[in-house]
């Protein structure tokens, strides 16, 4: 079986990080297309590093650039891949104009698709992220989701019968890496004054809905700062830019502005937290499977189990709650209630690599 993964973001680089390993002693052939799509080397390169997983065999460069810019670019790039390679699956990654683009090439070429991280929804369609996704699902002929509730949501869209739940790979790093994080006993490399010792909270802010209007920005920056203990504040690439752009200062009051860690250290940094304030979907998930509360900013998730006992609680405008209620939901301690196990047991590439197999035959 020859199976090509198509990656472009630092989310989907964790996952192939899951598939690679899989693959690695397995009978089966493996070509990587890395879009380019999140270019700067924190959010890409140091992840084949950090993984073990090879160098991609393609390697495509495409860089930032408008939406419709640079899906049409990765079309046209994948194309000639694809037609030269011609893979018995091509296996696209979560939700990004990486995946839509991957999987439009292939289904164009008549080349069997499927989607990891197939099924979820978050039913905001001002989201991109969200017509990636329901568009990937239904154009895809194997949907390779996470969890019983992903599944649900695509029997729901009469696709349950591509549909199959193997888990979810990101449990699979989470876990490998939080073991090796607490066997090495490491402490995290966070912004400057953050005493990883002293509570403080991890924080990620990215998506277009915070960041592109700067009066929201504004505010949610200033929610942040005014949080009574520190808050580590992972600055991504698009933050930084629309922070400049609309003259916003991202050290202040409490905040405290470094920038995105590799895997490791971030799964260091949220260990050593007393919680996490983000907008990113990955990190919800993450501070779950790691046992630290979550406050999302966001008006909705993808991830709803996190919800269940309060792990996760969504605070779309910090700035509209009275001071002391924000600052009690985002200082909040993890919940008493036992985490239950929705997204697999941490063997989900290798599940994938059999579902793949076992469809093929």
């Amino acid at each position: 079986m020859k199976v090509v993964s198509i990656v472009g973001a630092r989310p989907q680089l964790v996952k192939l990080g899951a598939i690679a390993a899989a693959f690695k002693d397995s009978e089966h052939e493996h070509v990587v297309i890395h879009t380019g799509q999140h270019y700067d080397p924190e959010l890409s390169d140091v992840f084949f590093t950090e993984f073990g997983i090879p160098e991609p065999d393609f390697h495509l460069g495409i860089g930032s650039g408008s939406h419709g810019a640079q899906t049409g670019a990765m079309l046209a790039a994948i194309d000639p891949i694809l037609d030269a390679e011609r893979p018995d699956w091509v296996l696209v990654y979560g939700d990004t104009n990486s995946t839509i683009a991957g999987a439009l090439s292939a289904v164009k070429q008549h080349l069997p698709v499927a989607h990891l991280e197939a099924g979820l929804r978050s039913f905001n369609r001002r989201m991109p992220e969200e017509h990636n996704r329901v568009l990937t699902d239904h154009c895809a002929d194997l949907l390779l989701a996470p969890s019983d509730e992903a599944v649900r949501h695509l029997t729901s869209e009469g696709l349950g019968s591509r549909a199959v739940n193997v888990g979810d790979v990101m449990v699979d790093v989470c876990f490998h890496t939080r073991d090796a994080v607490l066997a090495a006993g490491e402490r995290p490399e966070l912004p400057a004054g953050i005493d990883p010792g002293q509570p403080f909270l991890v924080s990620t802010l990215h998506r277009a809905e915070n960041t592109d209007d700067p009066e929201l920005l504004a505010a949610l920056i200033e929610s942040l700062a005014s949080l009574p203990i520190p808050v580590a504040l992972l600055a991504h690439p698009r933050l930084q830019a629309k922070a400049d752009q609309y003259g916003l200062k991202l050290t202040q009051g409490s905040l405290h502005a470094g920038k995105p860690l590799p895997y490791r250290q971030l799964v260091a940094a949220v260990l050593a937290s007393s919680g996490v304030v983000t907008d990113s979907g990955g990190l919800q998930k993450e501070a779950y499977l790691l046992g630290r509360a979550c406050t999302t900013l966001r008006t909705e998730t993808e991830w709803v189990e996190t919800l269940e006992g309060g792990w996760n609680v969504l605070v779309p405008r910090p700035d509209q709650l009275t001071r002391e209620q924000w600052h009690a939901t985002a200082t909040r301690p993890a919940p008493g209630t036992a985490l239950d196990a929705p997204y697999g047991d941490g063997r989900a590439g290798f599940e994938v690599v059999r579902v793949l197999a076992e469809r093929l035959a």
